[in-house]
């Protein structure tokens, strides 16, 4: 199996050999052969120390790039692989690697971490605390995971660092508590970025915005300012802009952006949006930042300043206002849903224009793979659609009857398998061709 990130292409070694064949000839040829099969391996076993597992993606923008999928499906859906339907009360996603299949669920108030080998078959769970059990209870975390460790936070508002091969919790930490912060409406709701020995959380509160945690102990490295503003329920992104590495979230009346290397808040923009719910995870492209709220909220595109240290809006629209689906930017366009009774869309990057609305599929998560949108929405029908700026392309889509509590898992891609949460069960579907 491979080991570069479930969804990550890797390149064979042959396939790169055969891309330097012509290096390879002549009379040093034999000399340049080694050298590349031993950069091939050293590049291999680089990207192996570095791999993460985590939310929605690589680079957590929803883009999954697989290759060799299903074209359409069948008119009951791609064939299921497995199921399982002992995983409690919870709305996260599955993170896949390799060896396991982690998802989190609540059970009798308390969290729990299961982990299934590929076949589906539970290998062990481990409790690691109270969940947030009050307004729409259940877990909410989709683990991270990296070098032999898995990170988690509780609605509660505890990140807890588990061994990944049996579970063990090695330490934890109380963010709200140790920041001062309060839990928010609905109980705290981000996915927790890794960045080398350091761990990202946003706490909110008098006392810090976001602060980057020591990953192997979980002692604070740095606390970024704040004016007071809570969490909001949204999971930050690390992007590299012009050399400058860049933290952008969103928080309670804001979006912001930090130095992720110092923790100097760099810039604060202000918006605010019904509810204060910015569970959208912010897309970063060619300088440029899109970010969107939902039930009412506007989207807007932010141009970065050529050192990253100033914003300036570039346009407003009002006509996606995704409440916790995000979007996907495909060929130029952002493709996603409205809530509550805005259509499905697609909105030029360039001017925000909404190219077209279909009312008949609303209120769903979407990410992409091999030419295709995959979205799963609030009704639980999962569907596969062509992204076309010119009109809605429904290709295939199949219902899903088993579970309870709302559709509100986001759908994962990994080594060609879709996997769909819907309250206590999941459902693992093949999608190779």
């Amino acid at each position: 199996m491979s080991i570069f990130p479930s969804g990550f292409a890797a390149p064979s070694k042959w396939a790169l050999f055969q891309e330097n064949r012509a290096l390879i000839d002549g009379a040093a040829g034999v000399h340049l052969v080694r050298i590349l099969l031993i950069s091939l391996f050293i590049l291999t076993g680089t990207a192996n120390a570095r791999v993460i597992w985590q939310w929605r993606g690589p680079d957590r923008n929803g883009i999954y790039p697989e290759t060799g999928l299903l074209k359409e499906w069948p008119a009951d859906g791609p064939a299921l692989l497995w199921k399982t339907g002992r995983l409690g009360t919870g709305f996260s996603s599955a993170a896949v690697t390799p060896e396991r299949v982690y998802v989190t669920g609540m059970l009798q108030r308390t969290g729990n971490l299961f982990a299934f080998d590929h076949d589906g078959e539970l290998v062990w769970v481990k409790r690691y605390g109270p969940e947030w059990h009050v307004n729409y209870p259940g877990s909410r975390n989709t683990p991270t995971i990296v070098d032999g460790r898995l990170y988690i936070e509780s609605g509660m508002g505890a990140i807890y660092c588990m061994n990944s091969e049996n579970g063990a919790v090695l330490w934890s930490v109380d963010i709200l508590e140790r920041f001062g912060a309060k839990n928010i409406a609905w109980g705290m709701n981000e996915m927790l970025l890794a960045d080398g020995d350091r761990i990202y959380c946003t706490p909110g509160g008098p006392e810090a915005s976001v602060a980057a945690l020591n990953r192997f102990n979980g002692e604070t490295i740095w606390v970024a300012e704040n004016n007071g503003e809570s969490a909001a329920y949204c999971s930050p992104i690390l992007v590299r802009h012009n050399g400058l590495r860049l933290l952008i979230t969103q928080l309670q009346k804001s979006i912001i952006g930090i130095n992720a290397d110092s923790g100097e808040l760099l810039w604060r923009h202000a918006h605010e949006s019904p509810w204060d719910i910015k569970a959208n995870t912010p897309i970063y492209h060619n300088g440029q930042v899109y970010f969107q709220t939902g039930e009412g909220g506007s989207g807007q595109l932010l141009q970065l300043s050529p050192d990253g240290t100033s914003v300036k809006k570039v346009w407003e629209s009002w006509s996606m206002d995704t409440l916790k689906g995000h979007q996907v930017l495909v060929d130029g366009y952002i493709y996603g849903a409205g809530y509550p009774r805005r259509g499905f869309q697609a909105l030029n990057w360039n001017s925000g224009e909404s190219q077209y609305e279909a009312r008949e599929f609303s209120r769903c998560n979407v990410c992409f793979a091999d030419g295709r949108i995959y979205a799963y929405n609030e009704r639980g029908v999962v569907g596969l659609i062509t992204p076309n700026p010119e009109k809605f392309d429904l290709i295939s889509s199949f219902e899903i009857t088993d579970g309870s509590g709302p559709h509100w898992a986001h759908l994962v891609i990994a080594d060609k398998r879709l996997y769909v949460r819907h309250g206590e069960v999941m459902r693992v579907y093949d999608l190779s061709r």
